[in-house]
């Protein structure tokens, strides 16, 4: 059933993953990012040093609780152990946004640790809202979900993956989150158009953004989050923030983490993109929904 509740929206301006090889770095310094997001699961537990570091850097800016491991979409009940936790951790920290996943990652004989691809049918678009409405019920707030990265599709597809999303928040009033490397690893991998896929989203539903790395291989493109962002998916951040606005942007850099200064020079890059959007929108005669930071 769906509730209304605000968007769920990231802080304003650009941040950056919270990875383990930049933890003395926020512990000494403030880094210039406007907020930073971690993957919940790493601080499900009752203590310890991540914790501790969480907090701290949790006292100067916004926090984004991402989800990586409750595969929503999975055949077997929602975990209820998985969730109680992640709804201990949004009590503590009081994230700015928690967002999950349109994927799954469990079966009966256990957990498969990756983001596998829904497939895009009514059956599945049934079962994640009902897993979504339960999410949102249980925490008390909207989420965003992200689309994903996939290496094959379905025969027995009946949307596209972001026309799936839409239909998603229309039914449960969940935000998006729109990964904008993902879209380009799928135009690549599938033949799929990542601007068509940006224009069948509304205005309103997206509450983050995502830009990451790939990896060019012979047989697909990957989405490892271990380089800078190609200069392809900065043409499709163009295009999305003429036509979603100044959306809350992170840099995601999960594998070979470089020094802290250049994921700082990539947000940088982003806020400066937002910056001469915004500004284009203003000056504008006639803006039509776009989102201004």
């Amino acid at each position: 059933m769906k509730l209304v509740r605000p968007l769920a929206c990231a802080p304003p301006g650009t941040g950056i993953g919270l990875r383990h090889a930049h933890y003395a770095n926020f512990l000494a310094t403030t880094p210039a990012v406007d907020w930073v997001e971690v993957h919940s699961e790493n601080y499900f537990g009752d203590g310890g040093f991540d914790l501790h570091v969480l907090d701290t850097v949790r006292r100067d800016r916004p926090v984004s609780l991402h989800g990586v491991g409750l595969g929503l979409g999975s055949a077997t009940p929602l975990d209820a152990t998985h969730v109680a936790k992640l709804k201990r951790l949004v009590e503590r920290v009081e994230p700015a946004v928690v967002s999950e996943h349109l994927c799954w990652g469990a079966t009966a004989a256990g957990h498969l640790n990756d983001l596998l691809p829904m497939p895009l049918t009514d059956a599945a678009l049934a079962l994640l809202a009902s897993r979504i409405d339960a999410l949102q019920n249980t925490l008390g707030r909207a989420v965003l979900i992200e689309n994903v990265s996939t290496y094959v599709r379905f025969r027995d597809d009946q949307y596209g993956e972001t026309n799936f999303l839409a239909e998603l928040a229309s039914r449960t009033g969940c935000g998006i989150l729109l990964d904008l490397n993902n879209l380009y690893v799928n135009q690549c991998n599938h033949g799929e158009d990542a601007v068509a896929a940006m224009n069948a989203l509304a205005v309103d539903t997206i509450g983050e953004m995502h830009l990451a790395g790939h990896r060019v291989t012979r047989t697909a493109v990957i989405d490892d989050h271990g380089s800078r962002v190609a200069d392809a998916v900065w043409t499709l951040y163009e295009y999305a923030l003429q036509r979603f606005g100044a959306v809350p942007t992170l840099i995601e850099w999960d594998t070979d983490v470089p020094p802290l200064e250049v994921l700082l020079d990539e947000a940088q890059r982003a806020r400066a993109m937002q910056e001469r959007a915004s500004s284009a929108a203003q000056n504008r005669p006639e803006t039509h929904g776009a989102r201004t930071a």
